[in-house]
């Protein structure tokens, strides 16, 4: 027999606990145990008016950012619809089943005043990173450190030519927010400051984006997520955004390990990265400055292909500052004998010159292997080549292998931010904009982190 219709009947008195609705195993239940917002209020205190009606929750705008970030929910007004039907959503967020939700248009509101003068998303972030150490996360010993593009918020359509684009004549009080930010970052080593050189398109929307087409496919206006992780948990030390170009992914490499050491006390013994980050001067200053041992290949273009002796077979003598080719001869950058001893100085670019003698390239029964088009032998030498060297000598040790394995996880953030957090676009424009999103989304990453390591203690029993 069919059974009655099921209808809803009007109740007087009813009893809902939301706690008792959320399943015990619930992402945002797991991550809930993580999230310390209570000096929140501190932090913004200056940034708040005495009088005046009260403004929404600063804790509960972020409590809903995070669920939008840790669940992958871009847009903010259908983060606003979630948080208003899911009942676990209003659980994380401290809302009751009849507190309103509010508007989409707060967020902009707060990130566009009080939350981007007080910084409170670096605040959120390092918080989380604190207590991933807390946990026993992060030995500090292992970093690793990389860059990821993510496209902006900017067409091709709307773009100028660098023959046509001309900054100084951009009115800051006409000009949108983006613009305004694009024109205080013009002297950043992350951005404007990294390169003289001026992308081939700028965008009118974002002009701090660049335009690239390092994906060897079409090109795109694009910003670069960089991250340095601890390599025992791949927990996310820093993050810092920057132009896609590699002196500015250089320039944050240094400015997220200083800030590691500055606000954690984190000083590593090795640094971890690919090829991209081997050049002279950084390996010098991971070296020499900062006495990081550089798990990084070596940027070297001194190699032949034509089958003649490379620069690697010429062996270099620091007491004579000289090298000594194969067939025993010396190479040097300057013969002339002077009553005071002067000192060759490098080019522009940090190149040292040597040279073999004429007479001994055209005596060497080994010339046509070594200079065959050629009346002598030259040979390079960089002013970082020391700090090089330390770099091929720790490329040849068994920690250096392990080291490759691990610069994996860094890319593995990356694949787990644009596939499972949907973090392939940038939503917000303007450098900015572009910080609180990498901000949210590695605090994102670093709870979830948490919460899949440190497991709910059982609850224990009650003797009967």
């Amino acid at each position: 027999m069919m059974g009655p219709r099921q209808e809803a009947q009007a109740a007087l008195f009813y009893e809902f606990c939301l706690e008792d609705h959320v399943p015990q195993d619930h992402l945002l239940r797991s991550i809930d145990r993580f999230v310390e917002l209570s000096g929140i209020r501190q932090h913004l205190a200056p940034f708040y008016s005495s009088i005046g009606r009260p403004s929404i929750d600063p804790e509960l705008v972020i409590r809903m950012l995070l669920v939008g970030y840790c669940l992958g929910i871009r847009s903010e007004r259908r983060l606003c619809d979630e948080v208003h039907l899911n009942l676990a959503y209003r659980w994380f967020c401290r809302l009751d089943l009849s507190d309103p939700v509010p508007d989409h248009s707060t967020f902009s509101k707060n990130r566009h005043g009080r939350f981007r003068d007080s910084d409170v998303l670096r605040h959120v972030f390092e918080t989380v990173v604190t207590r991933c150490i807390a946990e026993g996360l992060v030995s500090g010993q292992r970093l690793a450190v990389d860059a990821s593009l993510i496209e902006a918020d900017a067409n091709r359509q709307n773009s100028t030519s660098k023959e046509e684009w001309q900054p100084d004549k951009i009115d800051p009080e006409d000009a949108p927010r983006a613009v305004r930010e694009y024109l205080a970052t013009l002297d950043e080593v992350a951005f404007g400051a990294a390169t003289p050189v001026q992308p081939k398109f700028t965008s009118h929307s974002d002009p701090a984006s660049q335009w690239t087409a390092a994906r060897k496919g079409p090109a795109f206006f694009a910003y670069s997520a960089n991250y340095m992780i601890d390599t025992d948990h791949a927990v996310i030390l820093d993050v810092e955004a920057s132009r896609s170009v590699r002196q500015a992914e250089l320039g944050a490499m240094q400015t997220m390990l200083d800030r590691t050491r500055d606000t954690f006390d984190i000083n590593p013994e090795r640094m971890i990265a690919d090829t991209a980050y081997g050049t002279g001067p950084l390996l010098e200053w991971l070296v020499q400055k900062r006495g990081i041992a550089p798990h990084i290949p070596v940027v070297d273009k001194s190699g032949r292909t034509d089958g003649t002796f490379e620069k690697a077979d010429f062996t270099y003598e620091p007491e004579n500052d000289a090298y000594i080719c194969p067939g025993g001869k010396e190479l040097k950058q300057s013969r002339r004998a002077f009553t005071t001893p002067r000192t060759t100085k490098p080019d522009k670019d940090g190149i040292l010159r040597y040279r073999a003698r004429k007479g001994d390239c055209d005596a060497c029964q080994l010339k046509s292997r070594c200079c065959p088009k050629e009346p002598q032998r030259k040979v390079t030498r960089s002013i970082y080549e020391p700090s090089r060297d330390v770099a091929r000598k720790i490329a040849q040790t068994v920690d250096y292998t392990i080291s490759c394995k691990l610069r994996k996880k860094v890319e593995m953030l990356f694949a787990h931010l644009k596939r499972i957090l949907g973090l392939g676009r940038l939503r917000l424009r303007g450098p900015c904009g572009v910080r609180d999103e990498f901000h949210l989304a590695a605090t994102a990453q670093n709870l979830r982190k948490l919460a899949k390591l440190i497991t709910t203690p059982n609850p224990t029993r009650q003797a009967a």
